[in-house]
């Protein structure tokens, strides 16, 4: 019998895979209370980044299978 682990299911809705296998997330801050942030600065967090090198060992392992 396997001990086959969960993925973690809000996580995965939030984590895309890119080609190379590195973890891509959206901007965190983006749109709560957006009307007091700048043009330029809501602009910015519109994108996509990459998850920080200090926690890609941890959120690899809660999106193992996706």
């Amino acid at each position: 019998m396997s001990n086959k682990m969960k993925s973690h299911s809000g996580l995965k809705k939030r984590v895309k895979r890119t080609a190379s296998g590195q973890l891509k997330r959206a901007s965190a801050f983006a749109y709560h209370k957006s009307t007091h942030k700048s043009a330029a600065r809501k602009r910015r967090l519109r994108g996509t980044t990459l998850v920080s090198a200090s926690d890609i060992k941890r959120i690899k392992q809660l999106v193992a299978y996706k």
